[in-house]
Protein backbone atom coordinates (compact mmCIF):
# COMPACT_ATOMS: atom_id res chain seq x y z
CA UNK A 1 0.00 0.00 0.00
CA UNK A 2 2.77 2.31 0.64
CA UNK A 3 4.45 1.71 -3.17
CA UNK A 4 0.46 2.52 -4.21
CA UNK A 5 0.87 5.83 -2.28
CA UNK A 6 4.01 6.41 -3.45
CA UNK A 7 3.45 6.00 -7.20
CA UNK A 8 0.17 8.05 -6.56
CA UNK A 9 2.61 10.86 -5.33
CA UNK A 10 4.66 10.84 -8.27
CA UNK A 11 2.10 11.04 -10.53
CA UNK A 12 0.58 13.65 -8.84
CA UNK A 13 3.56 15.83 -8.74
CA UNK A 14 4.27 15.31 -12.58
CA UNK A 15 0.91 15.88 -13.72
CA UNK A 16 0.89 19.45 -11.50
CA UNK A 17 4.29 20.41 -13.07
CA UNK A 18 3.19 19.62 -16.30
CA UNK A 19 -0.04 21.06 -16.48
CA UNK A 20 2.12 24.18 -14.52
CA UNK A 21 4.28 24.16 -17.89
CA UNK A 22 1.96 23.62 -20.49
CA UNK A 23 -1.57 24.71 -19.29
CA UNK A 24 -4.38 23.17 -20.38
CA UNK A 25 -5.87 21.71 -23.40
CA UNK A 26 -9.00 22.83 -24.92
CA UNK A 27 -11.64 19.75 -25.83
CA UNK A 28 -12.33 19.81 -29.53
CA UNK A 29 -15.23 17.34 -30.05
CA UNK A 30 -18.48 18.53 -31.01
CA UNK A 31 -22.20 17.59 -30.46
CA UNK A 32 -23.41 14.76 -27.99
CA UNK A 33 -19.60 14.03 -26.87
CA UNK A 34 -19.13 17.47 -25.89
CA UNK A 35 -21.60 16.90 -22.86
CA UNK A 36 -20.52 13.86 -22.16
CA UNK A 37 -16.93 15.20 -21.69
CA UNK A 38 -17.60 17.61 -19.53
CA UNK A 39 -19.85 15.99 -17.07
CA UNK A 40 -16.79 12.75 -16.58
CA UNK A 41 -14.48 15.70 -16.58
CA UNK A 42 -15.98 17.93 -13.96
CA UNK A 43 -16.92 14.56 -11.93
CA UNK A 44 -12.99 13.60 -11.81
CA UNK A 45 -12.13 16.90 -11.36
CA UNK A 46 -14.40 17.20 -8.28
CA UNK A 47 -13.76 13.61 -6.51
CA UNK A 48 -9.71 14.02 -7.02
CA UNK A 49 -9.78 16.92 -4.86
CA UNK A 50 -11.53 15.30 -2.10
CA UNK A 51 -9.62 11.63 -2.57
CA UNK A 52 -6.34 13.76 -1.34
CA UNK A 53 -7.05 14.31 2.13
CA UNK A 54 -9.19 10.92 2.36
CA UNK A 55 -6.48 8.78 1.36
CA UNK A 56 -3.91 10.92 3.71
CA UNK A 57 -6.72 10.42 6.41
CA UNK A 58 -6.80 6.62 5.52
CA UNK A 59 -2.89 6.18 5.41
CA UNK A 60 -2.45 7.91 8.74
CA UNK A 61 -4.91 5.55 10.40
CA UNK A 62 -3.42 2.23 8.81
CA UNK A 63 0.09 3.41 10.17
CA UNK A 64 -1.19 4.40 13.35
CA UNK A 65 -2.76 0.99 13.73
CA UNK A 66 -6.40 2.60 14.29
CA UNK A 67 -7.72 -0.52 12.03
CA UNK A 68 -11.12 0.03 12.35
CA UNK A 69 -10.94 3.91 12.36
CA UNK A 70 -9.03 2.87 8.87
CA UNK A 71 -11.41 0.40 7.77
CA UNK A 72 -14.56 2.80 7.78
CA UNK A 73 -12.87 5.69 5.68
CA UNK A 74 -11.06 3.13 3.56
CA UNK A 75 -14.91 2.02 2.35
CA UNK A 76 -15.14 5.53 0.69
CA UNK A 77 -11.45 6.33 -0.17
CA UNK A 78 -11.11 3.33 -2.45
CA UNK A 79 -14.02 3.34 -5.33
CA UNK A 80 -13.48 7.44 -5.09
CA UNK A 81 -9.77 6.73 -5.84
CA UNK A 82 -10.58 3.49 -8.13
CA UNK A 83 -13.55 6.27 -9.89
CA UNK A 84 -10.52 9.24 -10.32
CA UNK A 85 -8.36 6.90 -11.91
CA UNK A 86 -10.41 5.10 -14.25
CA UNK A 87 -12.30 8.53 -15.11
CA UNK A 88 -8.58 10.13 -15.60
CA UNK A 89 -7.33 7.30 -18.48
CA UNK A 90 -11.21 8.28 -20.09
CA UNK A 91 -10.76 11.78 -20.28
CA UNK A 92 -6.75 11.77 -21.85
CA UNK A 93 -8.02 9.47 -24.25
CA UNK A 94 -11.46 11.20 -24.96
CA UNK A 95 -9.16 14.59 -25.36
CA UNK A 96 -6.27 12.75 -27.02
CA UNK A 97 -7.42 10.22 -29.22
CA UNK A 98 -10.87 10.42 -30.06
CA UNK A 99 -10.99 13.24 -31.33
CA UNK A 100 -8.79 13.86 -34.75
CA UNK A 101 -5.62 15.54 -34.45
CA UNK A 102 -5.55 19.34 -34.94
Amino acid sequence: MLGAVLCSTLFLTSYLIYHYEVGSVRFQGQGWIRPVYFTILITHTILAAAVVPLALITLTRALREKFDAHRRIARWTLPIWLYVSVTGVVVYWMLYWLVPSR
